[in-house]
């Protein structure tokens, strides 16, 4: 028993006396403003007779802020923190609100359920009262508050040394990796793999919150790309109208034209990676070329290299079907790894 937390009194257990008041469990998202609580949060907050909660927790400093006065919990065990909260509202006339710590205050509700359940357990009223939910995508303000953890002093040393070129390899294995589980339909592996090219997004964008001269955050590539999916989705955003997905994607590409119109002068495969796979880099020339309206330049194309000919028609073939040759050959090689090794061809990270 810890000993600051008062032991059950005579009066305060069970045996049909009337609880003094109720016991509040506010729970809130970390994630989200206190001040954009619910009202029902609000108003047992500013009605009640007491309000406990952990002084460092970001709930309880707005609470603070808002003039409520918010008295300390002994730092303790669930068991301990159970017994104290229950022992005050058996004494209190009125609400006593415990303020949700950040960490969720993982075996509180038990070890409530286990004093009430005492013969000698206090008689009080418990109810949980969810102030706040997480919002779509909050737990990718968990994500950046880590990274800014491995980056900033006392974290770790491998990731402080990292730059925007030294962890480019690691972005372009994690893609690849992802893409293949995103082929495979392995659900787990699929969330895991997309995980780690997002860790990559977050550690690049921290990076560049150290840098001298132009630093920018995780808050100006998501505004970038929220304006960019805005500009090229009229036919959401704005008053364009559409008849089909391909109509949709030659509005993208003459939006994009608008948006970078020195880009034309650098010629038709201007902005593809030299970089990319082979296929892959192949597959987007040729949709460039087959919007264009030159595709026959493509098909008429010989190197003179009978390998490198029957390569190339392989691949205009397979464009004019409408089949990734790139994932096709990777799903070929996946079945090459399962017929030789008995395995599915993926690489645990």
């Amino acid at each position: 028993m810890n000993p600051d937390i008062p032991p059950l009194a005579q009066g305060e257990q069970g045996d049909g006396v009337t609880p003094g008041g109720t016991l509040v469990l506010l729970l809130t998202s970390p994630r989200v403003p206190v001040g954009i609580m619910s009202y029902a949060a609000w108003a047992r907050l500013l009605g009640a007779a007491r309000v406990f909660g952990r002084e460092e927790d970001t709930q309880v400093a707005g609470v603070m802020e808002a003039g409520i006065d918010v008295e300390r919990v002994p730092p303790s065990g669930p068991l301990a923190l159970a017994e104290h909260l229950l022992v005050l509202t058996a004494k209190t006339d009125g609400d006593v609100v415990r303020v949700g710590s950040a960490d969720g205050d993982p075996g509180l509700p038990e070890a409530l359920s286990a004093v009430l359940s005492r013969p000698s357990g206090p008689s009080v009223v418990v109810e949980m009262l969810v102030g706040s939910w997480d919002t779509p995508g909050a737990k990718v303000l968990d994500l950046v508050a880590v990274m800014d953890r491995l980056r900033s002093p006392g974290g770790c040393p491998w990731d402080a040394e990292q730059t925007h070129a030294s962890l480019v390899p690691y972005l372009l294995e994690e893609a690849h990796e992802a893409a293949e589980a995103l082929e495979t339909g392995d659900r787990d592996h699929m969330i895991e793999e997309l995980g780690d090219v997002l860790l990559q997004v977050a550690f690049q964008a921290r990076v560049g919150e150290d840098d001298p001269e132009a630093p920018f955050t995780i808050d100006d590539v998501a505004a970038g790309i929220v304006d960019k999916l805005v500009r090229r989705h009229p036919h959401v955003f704005s008053d364009v109208s559409v008849d089909s997905p391909d109509q949709v994607a030659e509005n993208w590409e003459s939006i994009k034209a608008a948006e970078k119109p020195g880009r034309a002068a650098q010629g038709t495969f201007a902005g593809i990676p030299a970089g990319m796979p082979g296929l892959a880099r192949a597959e987007k020339m040729l949709s460039r070329l087959t919007r264009a309206g030159r595709l026959g330049e493509a098909a008429a194309l010989r190197t003179g290299h009978t390998g490198s000919d029957r390569l190339w028609a392989a691949v205009l073939e397979l464009h004019s079907e409408g089949t990734d040759t790139e994932s096709a050959l990777r799903s070929v090689l996946r079945e090459l790894a399962h017929i030789v090794d008995g395995t599915e061809g993926l690489v645990d990270s």
